[in-house]
């Protein structure tokens, strides 16, 4: 009888491990929404600079987004199926060492090391066979480089316990950050360090655990595409400080930036005041989010999926009867496309959909692309708006100048890359 008793156990074990590797989709949980206020278990950059957030099974790419599950980017976290969730995670940075730009997961008592979501031979391993002197079970970890640090290292959280590891002579220097809260996780963005504690994080010092400024402040503001969910949202502040990607940009004929994000957008005047409003306030027949928008000739164009919206520029702006149009019609191009832009004194707007740019003259009848060339330098582009000085192309958190549409086209090497939320609205928090 206990034989029988036996084999059936080992039966129902092998049905339920054949089951979970056959539906590797099942787990706990569906469709977390980040702006909900979810407490991240790690966070870190991958290879491309790209953020990865992760909560449970379940991990968030870039900035704003739809969750997927972890084990679809890397399969072996879900081979060990005692550990938990990912506790920790940074991506190296160390020039003089194999591991340089490599990714590192941290699950109860083992780190597995992964370039190019592909899992490293030998990983995972113990934590302390990797990172002597690390304990098992850490609550963060973020990558410290020279000399951000003193020497190339990694910073890791357990509690209120802080390690400073230096990654050449993996020598271990145990220190108190007095003034931050425990970290569940950390993060180190355009060479600033925070942490998130909660839905909320802090910016901090990575020498010396200092935080300056007020901190804490709402994760979902900065670091996540939310719409406004508190009274005490700062909608200047985040939209001049978010590292989220714009959606468009542009400069109207008197020298004003609009620059659009998720459901808000902000007006630089020609003499730099700043303002932010709501897109559905300022333009509601679109409601929220677009993907580009351009100047000519006193008139917005505003894209929305394979739509075009036209606004006359003034206090209010005046959206105009016939409008929306479908792209197709308007510019002889198919929506959506991903910027767009118009040179001052010019009549070609230049719309990049995908890795191609094209022409479009705004005074012909009918308007059709033309000039179709490759953009080799870059390959995506979120925004672009041009002015007298030349074409500013945003990416991501940066932005690239160029002096003309020529060189933008013809480049093989990017120039010096400028901090949007720095260098287009200063902000230095």
């Amino acid at each position: 009888m206990k034989l029988l008793t036996h084999i059936l156990f080992m039966c129902l074990a092998l049905a339920l491990t054949w089951a979970h590797h056959q539906n590797p989709d099942e787990h706990h949980g569906a469709n977390p929404d980040r702006c909900k206020g979810l407490e991240m278990d790690a966070v870190a950059l991958n290879e491309e600079g790209i953020p990865y957030f992760f909560k449970g099974d379940d991990l968030f790419k870039g900035f704003h987004g739809k969750a997927e599950l972890s084990n679809r980017s890397f399969s072996e976290l879900d081979d060990h199926h005692h550990l938990g969730h990912v506790d920790a995670a940074f991506r190296m940075h160390y020039e003089d060492d194999p591991t340089h730009n490599h990714m590192f997961f941290f699950l109860d008592n083992k780190v597995f090391r992964y370039y190019q979501h592909n899992l490293e031979a030998g990983y995972p391993k113990d934590i302390s066979e990797v990172f002597p002197g690390i304990p098992d079970h850490l609550d963060a970890a973020v990558e410290c480089p020279k000399p951000e640090c003193e020497e190339d290292s990694v910073i890791f959280f357990k509690k209120n316990e802080i390690y400073h590891y230096n990654v050449k002579t993996k020598a271990v220097d145990k220190k108190e950050f007095n003034s931050m809260p425990n970290c569940t996780s950390a993060f180190r963005f355009m060479e600033h360090y925070y942490c998130f504690h909660g839905h909320k994080f802090s910016k901090f010092d990575p020498k010396t655990g200092e935080v300056h400024g007020r901190y804490p402040k709402e994760a979902r503001d900065y670091f996540m595409r939310c719409s406004k969910f508190g009274d005490d949202s700062d909608h200047l502040d985040r939209e001049r400080c978010s590292r989220v990607h714009l959606d468009a940009v542009t400069s109207d004929d008197s020298g004003n930036i609009y620059a659009f994000r998720g459901h808000h957008f902000i007006r630089k005047d020609d003499n730099d005041t700043l303002t932010s409003d709501t897109i559905e306030n300022a333009f509601k027949e679109l409601h929220s989010e677009v993907d580009a928008v351009f100047s000519y000739q006193d008139h917005l164009y505003m894209i929305k999926d394979d739509q075009v919206f036209v606004y006359k520029v003034g206090e209010p702006h005046t959206h105009l009867e016939g409008y929306p149009k479908p792209v197709k019609e308007e510019l002889g191009i198919e929506g959506p496309i991903d910027a767009a832009f118009v040179c001052q004194d010019h009549h070609i707007a230049h719309i990049v959909k995908g890795r191609d740019i094209y022409d479009v003259d705004m005074s012909a009848t009918p308007r059709v692309p033309t000039n179709k060339r490759p953009i080799s330098v870059l390959k995506k582009v979120d925004a672009a708006m041009c002015g007298p000085g030349g074409v500013k192309v945003i990416t991501g958190s940066h932005f690239y100048h160029f002096d003309s549409v020529m060189l933008f086209v013809t480049s093989r090497a990017l120039p010096v890359q400028h901090r949007v939320s720095l260098e287009l609205f200063g902000c230095d928090h």
